[in-house]
Parts: structure tokens; sequence; C-alpha cells
């Protein structure tokens, strides 16, 4: 049986296991997608017993494990590398058979594809405004990533915490990204006024960006925000957001299309590659996968 899961804890909320079994369906492929519940402690365990059985083809991973896998696989991509997380790993065989873990982050495929159904443009010019995003943990780092393959240069980190916003430097001078660092409360302040800011990628966990909400001016130009936090939806952010004015997509919409990528690499050596399916055939697997969430 050809296996695939999702690795994290908690696990019981992922929704992953439905989009997962809405696109092999499409298909036609039989591969049983299930959550494992794996505490940070108990990497190296899964890793040697469960993680090492035959049949996999890969596995989501969520916090907390996102750091601890990226340092446990035998061949990390480059946004892996520079970013030093991961959300997918691929089980892959090398010429001699031998079964070899690659690492990659969908993440920042989710962010892109997020903002773009926002209705965010690609920047063009090198004088393009500003990539803003809220917080500074790992999802962040997926968000520096989104942002250069955007075309953005110019990035601000609006954090809680300024010495771990400082830690994000080292990843925006990989990706050729100018980094400011303000603090969370300076935020409102910087979109009055048609201010420079193109884009908003909050990463906060559910709740955390409440307090800003209730300080919003209006959003001219209509800024498009992205919320990681779809739990609960509306989150005070996104309702505040719309009501200024501004365009709200919602983290299902991010766990959308990084899962349709992870579909793509799982599926990649198997009979009915996601990758290779028409234009026609992806868009539908697309829409399937979007209304086993409720999208």
């Amino acid at each position: 049986m050809r296996q695939a899961a999702v690795l994290g804890h908690p696990i019981s909320h992922s929704q992953s296991p439905a989009l997962h079994a809405a696109a092999y369906d499409h298909l036609g492929l039989d591969i049983d997608y299930r959550r494992i519940d794996v505490p940070l402690e108990q990497v190296n365990r899964f890793l040697r017993t469960e993680g090492a059985a035959p049949g996999w083809l890969g596995w989501s991973v969520t916090m907390p494990l996102k750091s601890a896998m990226a340092a446990a696989v035998d061949e990390r991509s480059w946004r892996v590398q520079t970013l030093g997380v991961l959300n997918t790993v691929v089980h892959r065989s090398d010429d001699a058979h031998t079964q070899r873990l690659y690492g990659e982050n969908t993440d920042v495929d989710g962010i892109l594809q997020a903002l773009l159904e926002a209705g965010l443009q690609r920047a063009r010019t090198p004088d393009a405004r500003v990539f803003g995003i809220i917080g500074a943990g790992a999802t962040a780092t997926a968000a520096l990533a989104a942002a250069a393959e955007l075309g953005y240069t110019e990035v601000r980190c609006y954090a809680r915490s300024m010495p771990r916003a400082a830690e994000l430097q080292p990843v925006a001078d990989t990706w050729g990204l100018t980094l400011s660092v303000a603090p969370l409360e300076t935020l409102s302040n910087d979109l009055q006024d048609g201010g420079s800011l193109d884009a908003l990628v909050s990463t906060l966990p559910p709740r955390a960006a409440d307090g800003i909400a209730e300080t919003l001016p209006a959003l001219m130009p209509p800024v498009p925000l992205l919320d990681v936090a779809y739990d609960p939806w509306p989150s005070a952010l996104a309702h505040a957001w719309e009501s200024a004015g501004g365009p709200v997509v919602s983290g299902l919409v991010m766990l959308l299309h990084q899962a349709v990528k992870q579909v793509e690499l799982f599926t990649a050596a198997t009979e009915s590659p996601a990758a290779e399916l028409t234009a026609e055939s992806h868009a539908q697997l697309v829409a399937k996968m979007r209304r086993s969430i409720g999208l």
C-alpha cells in the first residue's frame, strides 16, 4: 500500500487529509493519507521505526517539526537550505533503490498563490512598494521567500519581539531583500495616507493580532492581506481589514495551494503525476481540493 501522512503535534485539527484525499481521488491513485502525531522529541524515533517502513511517498510536516525535519532529511531544496525549515518531505529512490528523504517548503507556494488570488500583482520594477509581514517565526521566513519570488526587494517585518525579528536578517540577505523591522503597533501609522505597503501577510497564531484590529485606518489603496490563522474565521484582523476596504484571503487558501504543490511532488513517480495533468484537469483537481475544505 502506498502511503503518505501529515506529521506534527498536535495534529487532530489538520485538514490535510481532506485535501490529499480529494486530490488522489481525482488522480485515480490508491494512496493512504493519514495524520500521525509526532512530538518534537520523538522525531528520530519516528524516522527509525514507522517512518522507515516501505511504501511512503511523502509527508506533510507541520509544527513543531519544521526545523527538526529540515535537519534530518538527506537532501534539501534551495528554499529549505536558506530558510532552515520545511513543510514537505518526499521519499525518493536513488539508482541503487535506496530511499532518500528530500525536503521542500511549499508554504512559499501557498503564500504566493493566496496573495495572487487576493489581487496582488507581481512586482515589476526595482522601486516596487514594500511587502509587509507580521510575525517572525517559521512562516515569516516562508513569507520572505514568497516576497522575493514575487519580485519584491523591500520587506518590513512588524514584530512583537524585536530581537526575534532581527533573526530574519540572514534569510533576507540570502534572498536579496532589504529588511526593516518595526514594532507591531506601528503598522497602523504605516498604513495611513496611502502608505508604502503593497501587501501584508500575518503569520501570527489565532487571536494574536486582535490588538491591532481596532486601530486600522481606511486602506487607500486597498492593500491585500493574507491572514494565515483561519480558525476562527474571520479573525478580528480579517474582519477589520475588510471593513477598512482591503481584500482578505484566509490561511485556508494558503493551505490549499501548498497542498497542491505537495501532491505534485508526492505523485511525481506514480503512474498519474499531478504535475503532468492537462491545464483543464489540473484546474479540476484544485477545484476538488478547494471544495474538500469548504472554500
